[in-house]
């Protein structure tokens, strides 16, 4: 196993830090990653040596790798994941008829990521933004996040 860079977190360490944030919104467990191993099927994993990276495997197949040495860069994209996730199954029990399903998802992960870091929610949201100045809500309402 590669050595972890001395001013960098262990996975134990990341692991706490991570549950201590998940707590403050509830996250469900099977939102949240694994620590140094893939268990497939998408969900992510966090391994760390000299930086942090951030995995998701699905079928065997490395489909996404993030690597960064800024803890507050890993934080925002495990919890990006994991306020998508919980936001997805918000919106499904809680659906509009006639509505485009991403204003309550999209509302729901801004208001969730705003509970753990309001530059986080503001992170999320210009991005969000950007997807919608390129893929417009379709039931005709306003682009608006607020």
């Amino acid at each position: 196993m590669t050595e972890v860079s001395p001013d960098m977190l262990s996975l134990g360490q990341l692991r706490t830090r991570i549950n201590r944030l998940a707590r403050k919104i509830e996250a469900p467990r099977q939102h949240l990653p694994t620590y140094g191993h893939s268990q497939d099927f998408g969900r992510p994993h966090i391994e760390s040596d000299q930086a942090y990276h951030f995995v998701v495997v699905e079928r065997g197949q490395e489909w996404e790798r993030r690597t960064t040495r800024d803890l507050d860069e890993l934080l925002y994209w495990v919890f990006s994941s994991v306020t998508f996730g919980m936001a997805s199954e918000f919106e499904l029990r809680n659906r509009i008829p006639n509505a485009d399903f991403r204003r309550a998802l999209f509302r729901k992960q801004l208001d969730l990521l705003g509970n753990l870091d309001e530059k986080w929610r503001a992170q999320a949201k210009a991005e969000l933004v950007l997807t919608l100045s390129n893929h417009p809500f379709s039931d005709g309402g306003p682009c608006d996040l607020d």
